[in-house]
């Protein structure tokens, strides 16, 4: 029992009070650190999702984390409760792309170390990160020209099969790379980073690709501009 109370007497008496402050003078340079890293994700990363919609996540993410590390930090009772209350958190988020959790990490880690008031350091790795993604970026300038995202999905039976298409965009496109293939026995959804030299090879090609079935799916994303 005398165990027990001493236990219990350690857990109260280990909190440290999280000086004002200094919290908000972290929080806000996370939050500024944290709209850079959205700003390069829009412009430098190379998900096809929704880039601009996803990149809203980062400020919200880094001062969540922040917050939380820095109310942790305070109080060993309060780490050992957090144990247990993300023992049964669940997350869903649909990530379909490596560089996405790459970005979120990111995130997480600009608000861990301002919540463990390592400032100096964060801020020096966050921009020695940041350096390395746009030069990373400028060396493969090759993918600019590539200037249109193209799904193309199919359901139901009698899928149309990957060579057929394949087979029509090298026929219109003058840059094809193709980014992502799902398949199952009922479905493909495939999705390429393309090139064309006018409009009208834009047309032709999503014709001909019609013809293949006419349930077939197609989806243009602009990424600078058809013309």
């Amino acid at each position: 029992m005398n165990k027990l109370q001493s236990f219990q007497q350690f857990l109260a008496t280990q909190s440290v009070q999280v000086p004002t402050a200094s919290f908000i003078v972290n929080l806000l340079i996370a939050a500024f650190l944290s709209f850079i890293l959205s700003r390069v994700y829009v412009k430098y990363g190379e998900s096809l999702s929704n880039r601009r919609m996803f990149a809203r996540n980062f400020m919200l993410i880094t001062m969540t984390t922040m917050l939380v590390i820095a109310i942790v930090k305070s109080s060993l009772a309060l780490s050992l409760g957090l144990v247990g209350a993300l023992s049964i958190v669940r997350f869903r988020a649909a990530i379909k792309e490596p560089e996405e959790l790459a970005y979120l990490f990111l995130s997480i880690g600009i608000g861990l170390g301002f919540g463990a008031d390592q400032r100096a350091i964060t801020v020096i790795a966050f921009f020695i990160i940041i350096g390395i993604i746009c030069l990373k970026r400028f060396s493969h300038k090759f993918q600019d020209n590539q200037n249109l995202y193209l799904t193309i999905s199919n359901q139901g039976p009698g899928k149309v099969e990957l060579d057929a298409i394949v087979q029509i965009l090298k026929r219109h496109c003058i840059g094809l790379n193709l980014k992502r293939l799902d398949e199952t026995k009922d479905m493909m959804e495939a999705a390429f980073l393309v090139e064309f030299k006018d409009f009208n090879d834009l047309k032709e090609a999503k014709e001909d690709l019609q013809k293949l079935k006419d349930s077939i799916k197609i989806t243009f994303l602009d990424n600078k501009g058809i013309y």
